[in-house]
């Protein structure tokens, strides 16, 4: 990789997505990876990252990357679709598009895990985005994964860091038997 620019320095990866990715082996599929640093982390970690955004420009450092597939497309539109194949890990963060959920969870492989962290109702009260149609309801994450993955930890509250915010987060794993292992 080459070295860090400014922008990626500044952020670091999302605790959430930090304090659960020693569950994750395999390949990762990083959907709205924006600047790149869960992109980055996992890379750090010696994965294989796909990364999907429609502006990869923030990531144009890493282009020359050899574990990393990076692919240019805006999932809203109507040819927007996820890369085929499944993921040992499925990386969401500060991203909602509703019909992309089912897809989301479908790329997750057995013994994958699925961290998904975004905004929630309420945080209107604490700015942007407060569109309904970008904040996820109570219990949404939930039924995304229901019958599908089986939920490690689910969280719906205020956060106060980076900046107070209503968020919704669920870490889940598609595993037909119960064996989870936490540090």
């Amino acid at each position: 990789m080459t070295p860090d620019t400014p922008d990626t320095v500044k952020t670091p990866p999302s605790p959430w997505v930090a304090r659960f990715a020693p569950l994750i082996s395999g390949k990762i599929l990083d959907i709205a990876a924006g600047a790149g640093r869960h992109t980055r982390y996992f890379l750090d970690r010696g994965h294989r990252v796909t990364a999907v955004d429609r502006d990869l420009s923030r990531m144009a450092d890493l282009r020359d990357t050899a574990k990393l597939e990076m692919r240019q497309t805006d999932l809203e539109a109507g040819a927007g679709q996820l890369p085929e194949g499944l993921f040992g890990g499925v990386i969401v963060t500060n991203y909602l598009w509703r019909p992309l959920l089912p897809a989301i969870v479908a790329a997750v492989a057995e013994d994958g895990v699925l961290l998904y962290e975004t905004f929630a109702t309420g945080n209107a009260a604490y700015g942007k985005p407060s569109n309904p149609d970008y904040l996820l309801q109570p219990g949404e994450l939930l039924d995304a994964v229901d019958g599908q993955l089986q939920v490690v930890a689910y969280e719906n509250g205020v956060i106060d860091d980076p900046r107070p915010a209503v968020i919704q987060r669920i870490c889940a794993i598609r595993r037909s038997v119960v064996d989870i292992r936490l540090s």
